[in-house]
């Protein structure tokens, strides 16, 4: 359990992801994630990452239960630095990192796929943030990323999901493959990328970065804030308490 690291030829890098049930990370796994990402990027001989998910989805988002366990604030605080040190970590990569899509991807997954540079799914991945259900925000900066503005609002406030059929129809998804072909196809596009001259993607990748339109880690941070805000009031403890007697009937 936890994130494991395989390095294959030709500089490929897979990080996968394993924490059952559903892969809704604890604090834990959302630092180990990032620290994942940091190590592989600072190795010189690193050309491509593959970030990968064993199980019935790619990400089920934060542990929840965690969450509830907590009388205070402390583990809220901390999962909310963990997403944001591992989505950063994406992003920051060095090297483009290509994130392989399996069933569900949701919360924080969407940080995740939202911020990597290229995504493979399988025909059974679907996508969305059900974060208003569990009286938080966040994510939408990275779902804007992968969906037009109102679509993103949409999605955002009934917290509906997207196939990949359907973002592989706006471009954000790359290809769509059967689930048992998902690491291949991923693998296939990321020797594509590992056989260019080394040099060259990760100035491409600075570059890329450099004209995004958007902080993504300075927009992701504001929603974060209002995440806090919410549980202040008390109503976020009072919705994930609710969704804790749901799962349990």
């Amino acid at each position: 359990m936890g994130t494991h690291i395989e390095r294959r030829d030709g500089g490929i890098v897979v990080l996968t992801v394993d924490h059952p049930p559903v892969n809704a990370l604890p604090v834990k796994g959302w630092f180990e994630l990032a620290e994942a990402l940091r190590d592989s990027g600072a190795d010189p001989q690193t050309r491509v990452v593959v970030l990968r998910a064993e199980g019935r989805g790619f990400n089920a988002g934060v542990d929840i239960k965690e969450l509830a366990a907590d009388p205070g604030h402390d583990k809220l605080v901390a999962v909310n630095n963990g997403c944001y040190e591992a989505f950063k970590a994406v992003y920051e990569c060095p090297v483009p990192v290509i994130s392989a899509v399996q069933g569900f991807c949701v919360g924080g997954g969407i940080g995740l796929v939202g911020n990597s540079d290229v995504i493979v799914a399988s025909d059974d991945a679907t996508f969305g943030l059900p974060e208003v259900d569990r009286g938080a925000l966040g994510a939408a900066t990275h779902l804007s990323r992968l969906v037009p503005q109102h679509m993103m609002r949409a999605m955002f406030y009934t917290g509906q999901t997207v196939t990949a059929a359907q973002l592989a129809e706006l471009g954000s998804v790359h290809r769509v493959v059967a689930r048992e072909a998902l690491l291949d196809a991923a693998l296939e596009v990321a020797a594509d990328i590992a056989a260019k001259n080394p040099l060259v993607i990760r100035k491409a990748k600075a570059a890329l970065n450099g004209i995004d339109p958007v902080d993504v880690n300075r927009s992701y941070r504001f929603e974060q804030g209002f995440t806090f805000e919410l549980n202040l009031t008390g109503v976020s403890d009072a919705i994930r308490a609710e969704f804790g007697r749901d799962e349990e009937a």
